[in-house]
């Protein structure tokens, strides 16, 4: 079923409670007659780290808000809580909720394993906002998720910000990308679905013939292609990357 202002489809998108990037870039990502409906995670726990699980373990009342609107896929846009879960009970969580909700649900986490496979790309080199236990959290992730990493470049932040990831700038992202030294990277990551992104990705497709993607860029990709019974392509993935349909919209606008 259609709708008005989504002629091929809704998407369904959770976003943790105060991010400021998400949505705009994954709105931005959508092909055309593609329009995402936004549901917000919300934690009132004390700690970043309680917060990150609460948003997974609470994601059955997240996706009640979207009642019965007809959407085709839905996607959870935080890393942080898939690193912090694991990877056994983040396929168990979601591949629970596509089974009883009839529909694709998928995570960002999820969505950048499934990239790396279409790429064939097995090292990958990280560019992160992440504090430095958070960081290695993410570390152990993509470890246990089978794909070695080369190299972390941390991403500085302002301590005085109203949030240390979400207020980054995205030229700070092209200089973490610049400042790699590694050869051996086969896929290069912008972690931190509130890191924004879609602009240096832009600019730099592949960093010294390796494809640059983000964990949003990945999470759209998949989303679409999931909504779509669509196979995880290289091709697919790599005109994403590239800004294919996206990247005019996204440069006239940001």
């Amino acid at each position: 079923m259609s709708v008005q202002y989504a002629p091929k489809g809704l998407m369904g998108l959770l976003t943790p409670q105060a991010n400021t990037t998400a949505e705009i870039e994954f709105a931005a990502l959508m092909p055309r007659g593609i329009e995402p409906l936004v549901a917000r995670m919300t934690s009132v726990r004390p700690t970043l780290e309680s917060r990150l699980i609460d948003y997974f373990e609470g994601l059955d009342g997240t996706i009640a808000q979207f009642a019965n609107a007809p959407i085709a896929a839905i996607a959870a846009a935080c890393t942080g809580s898939s690193y912090l879960i694991g990877p056994e009970r983040e396929d168990q969580l979601f591949n629970g909720l596509s089974s009883r909700l009839g529909r694709p649900v998928t995570s960002a986490g999820r969505s950048v394993v499934a990239a790396c496979e279409a790429l064939s790309a097995h090292r990958i080199a990280l560019l992160s906002p992440y504090s430095d236990s958070l960081t290695a959290e993410s570390v152990k992730y993509w470890q246990a998720r089978g794909l070695e990493v080369v190299e972390v470049i941390r991403i500085g932040s302002d301590a005085a910000a109203f949030h240390p990831i979400y207020a980054i700038r995205s030229d700070a992202t092209a200089v973490a990308l610049r400042s790699l030294t590694t050869d051996r990277a086969q896929a290069i990551i912008a972690l931190g679905t509130g890191m924004p992104s879609l602009a240096t990705v832009l600019e730099h497709p592949q960093w010294r013939g390796v494809p640059v993607f983000s964990c949003m860029l990945a999470l759209a990709w998949n989303a679409v292609r999931l909504a779509q019974g669509a196979p995880a392509t290289a091709g697919s993935l790599l005109d994403v990357i590239a800004g294919k349909d996206w990247g005019a919209r996204f440069r006239a606008r940001f």
